[in-house]
């Protein structure tokens, strides 16, 4: 039986799909539209919103939420990542960023996993990392072309392929240990 993955994101699809495949675990896709709430963290987004999938769908599933959190502006985007991704842009981002010396920051996930008339389960990831100076790369999506992760030899998510991104990523952290557990269960 296929775990059902609820996104609307083709780029989270094939990150998790090459994930699920290192796990034996077969994946079905489902773009189901959900509400997803805002809050000032990833689990208090991502705990509805699965429920509220899970009910729409009346199946097992899980989502992902990210957020990248800046340290010098004190989180932000954080959980409005997406909304000022769609607003600002990375330029508009680095624009924020000009002159800041300190550039760490670090990108998180919420996996949330829900069964029919259950509580979800939440399973968490970051990274640590530096926003670059200027956007490079062509892979990857939304904040990839800006973020160097501390762990990496200097290049951009954008700049890595999905292979190695997985190897660093906040995602591929939270959903691994999603997976472990899923495995166990």
């Amino acid at each position: 039986m296929a775990l059902i993955f609820v996104t609307g994101n083709r780029h989270k699809v094939e990150e998790v799909s090459e994930l699920a495949a290192r796990h034996g675990i077969e994946l079905e896709h489902r773009d189901t539209p959900y509400i997803e709430i805002q809050a000032d963290e990833l689990e208090q987004v991502v705990r509805p919103g699965v429920q509220q999938a899970c009910a729409l769908l009346r199946q097992t599933c899980f989502a992902e939420d990210a957020g990248l959190f800046i340290e010098v502006l004190h989180g932000f985007p954080g959980p409005y990542s997406n909304f000022v991704f769609r607003t600002l842009g990375n330029e508009g981002l680095l624009k924020l960023m000009t002159g800041e010396n300190d550039r760490r920051a670090e990108f998180r996930s919420a996996v949330g996993y829900c069964e029919p008339s259950k509580r979800p389960e939440v399973f968490m990831g970051k990274v640590e990392g530096t926003i670059a100076l200027k956007a490079k790369g062509t892979r990857g999506f939304a904040f990839d072309t800006i973020f160097v992760p501390s762990e990496g030899d200097g290049r951009t998510f954008a700049e890595m392929s999905t292979g190695e991104k997985n190897r660093l990523s906040h995602r591929a952290r939270a959903i691994e240990a999603f997976f472990r557990w899923y495995k166990q269960k």
